[in-house]
C-alpha cells in the first residue's frame, strides 16, 4: 500500500476500477433464482488488472489483462475463476516461467481488452500490434498466438465472426505501419487472407464493422503522436484536428478490393453495434462521441449517443440519424446476426448517475459503469431499461440465445454487476424478452470483478 492521497492516484486504481490482488478458483457458486437449463458454457470477460502497480499516472488501457469466467452447466454455476494473462512481465512478476512464443515487433503484452473463442482456441485479444494470448478452458495461459505462424503482423482487439462462412474478421493497426490490415481467419483457425489499406498519420482503429459485402473501416482523428511518444506519454495517441475523419467500404470479394472513402464530421467512435447491406447502401449503428476526443485522458469532447450512419456510395455521402440520445457505450447485438440486418441491441447506460458524492459526467471514464442496461428495439424505435440498485456498477452486456436456432432476442442477457452491499460481484442473467423485469438468476461470485472491457458467451462444443 501507499500513503499517497487517493486524489493523487490514477482514478483507475480506485473504487470499482481498483485491481484485485489474488487469483481465485471457487466451485458450486450460490445462485438466487434459477439458471436456465440451456445455458451450458462459459461467460468470460477481460479487463485491465495492474499487477503490483501503484503508478499515479496509470492508464486504464495499459493494465495487465485478467480474464474472469463463470462456468454454467445443467442449471448450476460450476465455477468462477480469474487469471492474469501470463505475458513475460506478468509471469516474471509472479515468479513463474513465461510459456514463451512469438512476439510481434518486440511488443509482448498481457492482452487486456477482449476474450473470444475460435477454432477450438480461447483467445485474449488487444490492439495496436501485440499478439493475442491463447488460454485453456480453465483460463490458464498457453502462450502468445500467431495462428500457427500464419499471422504476418500484429492483431486486433475486436473481431467479427461471419457464421455463414465460419470466417473471423479483424482490422489490425500498429504505430509503425502506414496501413491498416484486414485479417481473415478461416474455420481452421489459420489466416486465410490479408489486405493492406493505406492510411496516413497512424490512426487508432479500436473497432470496425462487417456486412455481407463490406468491411467497414473507421479512420478518425485520434492518431499516433511522435511528440507524445518522445515526451514519455503512456498512450501516444492524440486528437489530430488536421486528420480528415472518414468511413471506408472495403469489398470482401473481388480481385482489386479497392476501398472507397466517405468523409464524416469530426467525431470519435470506440464501438460499433452492427452493420448490414441495404440495397446499394450500407447501414452502420455505433456509439458516437461528438467533436474532439482526448483518448489519453478518456474524456469525451461532446455528447455520446447511439447513431445510425447510412453510407450511400452513389450519392457519396454519409447520412446520420440519432437512434437514442442518452449516453451509452459497449453496444452489443446477438452475435448470430453480425453482418446482417438486426432489430435489437443492448448497451450500458453512462453518465449523469448520482452515486452519493460522485457525479458521473458522461465522459468515457464513466462509460458502461452507470446502474442501468438498455435494450433497443430499432424497428419499433423503443428503448427498455433495466435499472440495478443505486451504486451498482454494470459492465458490458452479452446476449446468449435460448437455442442455436432461436429467434433474435429469444434468449438471455448477461453481465457482471458489482454488489456494493456484498463488496463482490454477481453474474446477473436477464430474460431478453422481459428485460425490465427481475433477473432470471443471479450468480454470486466470491470476489469483486474490477470494471473492465469486453467478454463473450462461449457455448459448449
Amino acid at each position: 500500500m501507499t500513503d499517497r492521497p487517493m486524489l493523487d492516484r490514477s482514478p483507475f486504481l480506485q473504487g470499482p476500477y481498483a485491481p484485485v490482488t489474488e487469483e481465485i478458483t471457487a466451485f458450486d457458486l450460490p445462485v438466487t433464482g434459477r439458471l436456465p437449463a440451456g445455458l451450458d458454457g462459459r461467460y468470460l470477460r477481460n479487463g485491465p488488472n495492474p499487477l503490483g502497480s501503484d503508478d499515479p499516472g496509470s492508464h486504464w488501457f495499459l493494465g495487465a489483462g485478467m480474464v474472469h469466467g463463470v462456468r454454467l452447466r445443467d442449471g448450476r454455476a460450476e465455477w468462477y475463476r480469474n487469471r492474469w494473462v501470463r505475458s513475460r512481465h506478468v509471469a516474471e512478476a509472479l515468479g513463474e516461467r513465461w510459456p514463451g512464443g512469438p512476439v510481434h515487433a518486440g511488443m509482448d503484452f498481457a492482452a487486456n481488452t477482449h476474450v473470444i473463442a475460435h477454432a477450438g482456441r480461447t483467445l485474449a485479444t488487444v490492439e495496436a500490434g501485440a499478439l493475442p494470448y491463447e488460454l485453456t478452458d480453465e483460463l490458464d495461459t498457453v502462450g502468445p498466438c500467431d495462428f500457427d505462424g500464419t499471422l504476418p503482423g500484429g492483431y486486433a482487439a475486436h473481431t467479427k465472426l461471419d457464421r455463414r462462412t465460419g470466417e473471423l474478421h479483424a482490422v489490425a493497426y500498429f504505430w509503425g505501419w502506414d496501413h491498416l490490415q484486414h485479417v481473415v481467419l478461416g474455420p481452421d483457425g489459420r489466416v486465410s487472407g490479408t489486405t493492406d489499406v493505406p492510411v496516413v498519420d497512424g490512426p487508432m482503429v479500436h473497432d470496425f464493422a462487417l456486412t455481407e459485402r463490406y468491411v467497414v473501416l473507421l479512420d478518425l482523428p485520434v492518431t499516433f503522436s511522435m511528440d507524445a511518444a518522445a515526451a514519455g506519454s503512456q498512450l501516444p495517441y492524440t486528437w489530430n484536428p488536421s486528420h480528415q475523419p472518414r468511413v471506408g467500404l472495403l469489398p470482401r470479394a473481388g480481385t482489386t478490393r479497392a476501398v472507397r472513402w466517405f468523409e464524416v464530421d469530426p467525431c470519435w467512435v470506440f464501438h460499433t453495434l452492427n452493420a448490414y447491406d441495404d440495397g446499394d447502401r450500407v447501414v452502420v449503428d455505433l456509439c458516437r462521441y461528438e467533436g474532439s476526443f482526448d483518448v489519453s485522458a478518456l474524456g469525451s469532447g461532446g455528447p455520446l449517443t447511439l447513431e445510425r450512419w447510412t453510407v450511400d456510395p452513389t450519392a457519396r455521402r454519409v447520412a446520420r440519424q440519432c437512434l437514442d440520445d442518452r449516453p451509452q457505450e459497449f453496444p452489443r447485438v446477438d452475435d448470430r446476426v453480425l453482418s446482417r440486418a438486426h432489430r435489437y441491441g443492448y448497451s450500458a447506460a453512462t453518465g449523469q448517475v448520482d452515486r452519493g458524492t460522485v457525479q458521473m459526467d458522461g465522459t468515457f471514464q464513466d462509460a458502461a459503469f452507470a446502474d442501468a442496461l438498455l435494450k433497443h428495439d430499432l424497428l419499433a424505435g423503443t428503448v427498455e431499461e433495466h435499472r440495478f440498485p443505486r451504486n451498482a456498477a454494470i459492465g458490458e452486456a452479452v446476449f446468449a440465445p435460448s437455442t442455436p436456432d432461436a429467434d433474435e432476442d429469444d434468449g438471455h442477457v448477461m453481465a457482471f454487476v458489482h454488489d456494493p452491499d456484498r463488496g463482490a460481484t454477481d453474474l446477473v442473467v436477464l430474460a431478453a424478452q422481459d428485460f425490465a423485469g427481475p433477473p432470471v438468476a443471479t450468480v454470486h461470485l466470491p470476489a469483486r470483478v474490477p470494471l473492465g472491457f469486453h467478454g463473450s458467451w462461449i457455448v459448449d462444443g
